[in-house]
């Protein structure tokens, strides 16, 4: 199992009592961004196209902590940006796993065997590090030469140091499914406690624009996936249900408030994926969010969404109400033959919105009414010089 068996019975007892209680909307994630700065600069990636002066924000520890008071989610999952530039990261982790809170530090692990020290083995704690392929794919994707062995290395020297590690892999249109199948042998080979995986999203800033994937391009790349790991031992840190829906076999509805984001403007709307727009608490983001309005079939930004931040809650819930539909997928494996399951009608979607320039716009503003003003510099004239020199 990747995910611990203290943490699935956390968390499910967690989801449980919600659904027992009757609460509509609940969060499962944290996601917690600290900084949007980044050391790489990622030809998929909409998250660090900011300038400079928002670039260089960061969440305090006890912003991070209040966070996770506001939320009560039983896991947290930091990311960025790439965390590891935070100067207090290792205050905050410490702070979260004080609380006995499930934490993963997304990291693309440039940085990681440099920072290590400052960290130590935790039952509750997981470095999630970003390989999105082999060698070849990882370095393609992230535009730089080289990180994929960086980043092996350093999962190599955590798993010998006792750390838990897993893999975040996000995969792109033209992906071949023999050669992901054969990197999962490969970090599972390296000794890597689980994966994640998902269609990368269409983020409207991303410079490239021609990879991502559809939905019905994703459900048949990851059914060919599965069809390579029938009788493996793939460990991955995500809902068997979820990666059931991966493959085609599930209609889900997103659940964006179950993965709600913390970052440095505040609380966003509607889900990490997505900044249309923040709140300053997380009741009024929970309270006053039309959450109607987005989702596959509601909003034309989500039409080919498929990520897990916005699914795998959808599946976690599914999961309490057919406990033997998950038993069954659990042991199984995701269906990689026969018809799929029914896709969502788009015909009723609202056009996108594009309001991210207006947002950047008002926090430069905020920014600047910030900034202590300068003192104004006095120019001396020559007779106080003179008199000074007597």
């Amino acid at each position: 199992m990747a995910v611990p068996l203290m943490q699935a019975v956390r968390v499910g007892a967690y989801v449980v009592k919600q659904h027992l209680s009757g609460r509509k909307r609940y969060p499962l994630v944290l996601m917690l961004e600290p900084l949007f700065r980044c050391n790489l600069a990622c030809a998929g990636c909409g998250k660090i196209d900011y300038p400079a002066p928002i670039l260089n924000q960061r969440l305090s520890v006890q912003e991070c902590l209040d966070a996770d008071t506001e939320c009560g989610a039983p896991v947290i999952a930091v990311a960025g940006g790439e965390p590891l530039l935070h100067k207090e990261m290792p205050q905050i982790i410490s702070g979260l796993l004080a609380r006995k809170k499930y934490v993963y530090l997304c990291t693309n692990a440039l940085l990681l065997e440099k920072k290590m020290d400052d960290y130590q083995p935790h039952p509750y704690f997981s470095w999630d590090v970003h390989l999105d392929g082999d060698q070849t794919m990882h370095d393609q994707s992230v535009c730089q030469d080289g990180v994929f062995d960086r980043a092996v290395s350093a999962i190599k020297k955590a798993k010998a140091r006792g750390f838990r590690v897993s893999i975040n892999c996000t995969l792109f249109d033209g992906a071949d499914p023999k050669r992901v199948a054969d990197f999962f042998d490969e970090v599972m080979a390296m000794g890597v406690d689980g994966i994640m995986t998902a269609p990368g999203y269409a983020y409207e800033r991303a410079p490239d624009q021609a990879h991502f994937l559809n939905r019905q391009k994703t459900k048949q790349l990851f059914r060919d996936i599965f069809r390579y790991g029938k009788g493996k031992k793939w460990k991955f840190t995500q809902s068997p249900l979820f990666l059931n829906f991966l493959a085609g076999n599930e209609t889900y509805h997103c659940t964006p408030w179950g993965k709600p984001l913390r970052n440095v403007f505040g609380w966003q709307r509607p889900c990490y994926l997505l900044g249309e727009g923040y709140a300053s608490s997380f009741k009024e983001l929970m309270d006053d969010t039309a959450w109607e309005q987005y989702g596959t079939g509601n909003y034309e930004k989500c039409a080919d969404c498929m990520v897990h931040s916005g699914y795998e809650s959808t599946a976690v819930m599914d999961a309490v109400k057919r406990p033997l539909h998950i038993l069954k997928v659990a042991l199984k494996g995701p269906q990689t033959e026969g018809e799929m399951a029914p896709e969502i009608s788009l015909a009723n979607q609202r056009p996108a919105e594009y309001v991210f320039s207006k947002h950047v716009e008002e926090a430069m503003e905020e920014i600047k009414a910030r900034k202590p003003a300068k003192a104004p510099v006095v120019k001396r004239v020559a007779s106080e010089t003179a008199d000074a020199a007597d």
